[in-house]
């Protein structure tokens, strides 16, 4: 009677114990479900790369592009000349403002002030001087009663085409060439000829 009990026990907790391999795979299904999918993970991964690389790339390319040093305007083409308002100079509209023997600014190579000549003859001269005073750098205004430039930093003193007359500056006004394209547009670009004021070198770089 005995022994019929003991067995009548031990087949009930047999039953009831769960078996190493049931309890093993409940607790493998329990760890996938908590493991993220391999594909999310990795879409998480590149998501996160890219919010990263976004914005250090966007402070990384001005900062290298700081170190690049800025080419000049010009080149075979030239560059339009650009008034006060920054549009194109245009000939046409130009002359109606600007008479004859007139020195006025645009905006010239490299985004130096550069002054467009009208000539006796009512045109512009085919060439532009730059108003950057060679002694120091300061900007020369025309002094139309006295038909010259003057610096007002030190006193240098340029004739009506740029040429030094009176120092300290020790080099002439540089110079670009002025020329008309077909849509009436004043183009500049660089001086790499001879001097026609001198006749020497041009000092200035183009």
């Amino acid at each position: 009677m005995a022994f019929a009990m003991q067995s009548r026990v031990t087949s009930a907790r047999a039953a009831v114990r769960p078996s190493r391999r049931t309890t093993a795979v409940v607790r493998a299904s329990a760890i996938d479900s908590e493991v993220p999918d391999m594909n999310k993970r990795n879409v998480m991964n590149l998501l996160l790369a890219g919010g990263i690389a976004l914005p250090v790339g966007g402070l990384a390319i001005p900062y290298a592009l700081f170190f690049v040093p800025r080419t000049g305007g010009g080149g075979a083409g030239g560059i339009p000349a650009k008034d006060s308002l920054g549009n194109d100079v245009k000939a046409a509209e130009w002359l109606k403002t600007h008479l004859k023997g007139d020195h006025s600014l645009a905006q010239g190579l490299k985004g130096d002030p550069t002054y467009l000549i009208v000539s006796d003859q009512g045109a512009i001269e085919n060439f532009g001087v730059n108003a950057v005073c060679t002694h120091l750098g300061c900007v020369v205004p025309w002094v139309g009663a006295e038909n010259k430039f003057k610096c007002p930093c030190h006193g240098s003193q340029y004739n009506a085409q740029g040429k030094m007359i009176r120092g300290p500056a020790p080099l002439s006004l540089a110079l670009a060439h002025a020329d008309i394209s077909e849509s009436d547009v004043v183009v500049l670009s660089p001086w790499t000829e001879t001097d026609f004021r001198d006749g020497s070198a041009p000092w200035w770089k183009p």
